[in-house]
């Protein structure tokens, strides 16, 4: 059974910085995608960064510079480490594991950027 658990999100101003996880069960990293993805009032979910089953990484072009993500296999973790944050990244950030053709969700963790 594949559990998502996010943990790290809050209240920050524009130009800090936040680190989510994804502590993940069930789940084989190397044998899986990973992805964290956010999703702000009334927009759709969007795709921000991925990590794969060799650990290559792929970042939208919105967070490219600003976010990093990785992954700890003997924690069973996954990261965002989100800098110079800005008050447009406000939103629900999901962490996703894709099996084959199944994806899973974790429950959401809140980051909100405001002065």
């Amino acid at each position: 059974q594949v559990q998502l658990v996010e943990s790290g999100g809050g209240l920050v101003q524009p130009g800090e910085s936040l680190r989510l996880s994804c502590r993940a069960s069930g789940v084989i990293f190397q044998m899986s995608i990973m992805a964290w993805y956010r999703q702000a009032p009334g927009t759709q979910r969007e795709l921000v960064a991925t990590i794969a089953g060799d650990g290559s990484t792929d970042y939208e072009d919105f967070v490219q510079g600003r976010f990093t993500i990785s992954r700890d296999t003997a924690q069973n973790t996954i990261s965002l480490q989100m800098d110079k944050l800005k008050p447009e990244d406000t939103a629900a950030y999901y962490c996703s594991a894709r099996l084959g053709s199944t994806n899973y969700w974790g429950q959401g963790t809140q980051v909100t950027v405001s002065s």
